[in-house]
């Protein structure tokens, strides 16, 4: 075999293994062939029976307006659902006192959707001194009051009260990071995952289009909601393991109360002479789940020597590292009671994050478990152009009157070009909810946006306030070798010092920016994401293109903190990064 063939086989193995596992969004049939786009997703009967409808397959409730813009979730959820024939309704803000407000559209065909909105409705009612707010950005006419506390929790309730047996799927920022049990700085205890809290169904963390689409046409094919517990990027409460899956305790994984040093993300051992090793992986137990403790043997690709790879072997399909494995976390009932037990968790929480090498994760919370698959695979460019090319109307919905909604104003002339951060801030949570790989809209869908602004923005003056993401300048950006990056477990590709596999070339970022100014009916395009400097300063000409042609004012560069042991415990850049 020639040199570098074992190499370049591996890396189509992992190609092939990605889209074996996520299916094209694009390609789901449609659940009605000839249903045609509302002009707004229906907030009233009077809306649905004007579109002639008798009943919505599906129902969002959101502690949100309802603002049909790509900015915000229930639109964009609500129009993808919509474009594969769903009637798609949605119940803004509901009245949570009692059930009656939840029971405007009937009941849905399918499932209940529930998100609290684009925040967290604990950092939307309570500033960091846990006083309470007196506006909320995202509501008509700033008004403070119109969302529960803890808002998905209360609104699936309420749900479950008016229409017991129905379905029900929440997602969005809050449930995404509380899919486990979690610190609450508000009640400063550590909670249970809002899933059994809330009694939802299916859990979705992170970006929603795959598991939506797949949780959606199962449904619609007769299977029972309690049946689907295999979807990546959801979580599920169980009894015991789903079949096939073999348990590790999650001690094998990491040591409590003992900081170890930063391991080498791509060091996976395998039997010296090459070959795949049968045996399981260290910690390989049933671990407390009742059920079958067989399962595959571990994929095991690579041995490290020193620091680097000696060989890499083919890795069949149905053998990928780490496939049907489990970690078994501490309870939550423990964590509660053990701070280094609770960081142990975090750890690996954050450890398990990349969907390539991702392992489920379950935490015992009474006499069941909370069983959190393996996250999603990212987007495609061509999926996410997909996404964004939907019908918005980039409008708030008529039933406000135009009266302001802040959080609109705000964005309404910006355009989303990316998902996803590779900074790994400790403090963020990104990573947690969108993952590291970079999610990058192609050069066209963004151009092909903006030309929609200046078409259906009233008073549009050609001025665009933000063409960013998570961070300004990772568009485009990310790790060069795929077989690197499907073993990475790094929580950073910047930190300490960027990784040498990571892509640092801003180029494709600067030539849409030329672009965008290109445009006849652009006068001024302002960056207002923040800039993630450290990465910036290897491309002077990224610098040069910014500071002359996108900064309106003030530079956003972030500089968190000064103090070298603070900046530490961030993962953040030394503050000499700041005077360079």
């Amino acid at each position: 075999m020639a040199a570098g063939t074992e190499e370049r086989i591996y890396d189509n193995d992992f190609k092939d293994f990605e889209k074996y596992h996520c299916r094209d969004i694009r390609t789901y049939p449609k659940f009605r062939k000839n249903h045609v786009p509302a002009p707004f997703l229906p907030m009233s009967r009077k809306e649905m029976d004007r579109l002639g409808w008798d009943s919505c397959d599906i129902i969002i409730v959101t502690g949100d307006a309802y603002i049909d813009h790509p900015s915000f979730c229930t639109s964009i959820v609500g129009r993808y659902l919509e474009s594969f024939g769903f009637r798609v309704g949605v119940i803004s803000q509901p009245d949570w006192h009692s059930k009656e407000a939840f029971t405007v559209l009937g009941r849905p065909n399918l499932f209940f959707g529930v998100n609290a909105g684009n925040m967290d409705s604990m950092i939307n009612h309570y500033t960091a001194d846990r006083k309470i707010r007196t506006d909320d950005a995202y509501t008509p006419g700033n008004v403070a009051g119109k969302r529960p506390d803890r808002a998905v929790t209360v609104y699936t309730q309420r749900i479950r009260e008016a229409f017991k047996d129905i379905p029900v799927v929440i997602g969005g920022i809050e449930a995404s990071l509380r899919r486990l049990a979690h610190y609450d700085y508000w009640s400063d205890t550590v909670k249970n995952s809002v899933l059994p809290d809330s009694k939802a169904d299916i859990l979705i963390f992170g970006n929603g289009e795959r598991p939506l689409a797949e949780i959606a046409m199962r449904l619609t094919s007769g299977e029972s909601v309690k049946d689907i517990k295999d979807v990546r990027g959801t979580a599920v409460m169980v009894k015991k393991a789903l079949p096939g899956w073999v348990g590790i305790d999650s001690t094998a994984v990491d040591t409590p109360g003992y900081i170890e040093p930063e391991p080498n993300p791509y060091c996976v051992m395998c039997d010296t002479d090459g070959s795949k090793s049968s045996e399981q992986p260290a910690g390989a137990a049933n671990v407390g789940l009742s059920g079958d403790a067989d399962g595959p043997e571990s994929g095991l690709i690579m041995k490290i020597s020193n620091g680097r790879d000696e060989a890499v072997k083919k890795v069949s399909l149905d053998k990928k590292l780490h496939e049907n494995e489990y970690i078994l976390l501490p309870s939550a009932q423990t964590v509660k009671q053990d701070k280094k037990l609770y960081a142990h968790v975090r750890r690996i929480f954050i450890r398990e994050c990349n969907p390539e090498c991702a392992r489920a994760l379950v935490q015992q919370h009474g006499e069941r478990f909370v069983w959190v698959n393996p996250p999603t695979f990212p987007l495609s460019s061509a999926e996410l152009d997909y996404v964004y090319a939907l019908p918005f109307r980039r409008q708030p919905h008529p039933s406000y009157k135009g009266m302001e909604i802040p959080a609109f104003e705000m964005i309404k002339n910006s355009v989303s070009i990316m998902r996803g951060c590779f900074g790994g801030c400790s403090f963020c949570s990104i990573v947690a909810h969108e993952g590291k790989r970079i999610q990058s809209r192609s050069e066209e869908s963004i151009l092909n946006e903006l030309r929609e602004i200046s078409e259906k923005t009233p008073g549009f003056t050609g001025v665009i306030s933000d063409l960013g993401g998570p961070s300004a300048n990772m568009y485009g950006l990310g790790c060069t070798d795929a077989r690197m990056r499907s073993l990475c477990r790094k929580p950073s590709c910047l930190y300490p010092t960027p990784c040498r596999f990571l892509n640092k070339d801003h180029g494709r970022l600067i030539q849409l920016y030329r672009d965008a100014r290109a445009l006849p009916f652009i006068k001024k395009i302002l960056i207002a994401s923040g800039v993630r400097i450290d990465l910036a300063l290897f491309d002077v000409n990224y610098i040069k293109e910014l500071v002359t042609h996108h900064v309106g004012g003030y530079l956003k560069i972030a500089p968190e903190h000064m103090a070298p042991e603070v900046l530490e415990l961030m993962l953040k850049p030394d503050e000499k990064v700041y005077y360079d």
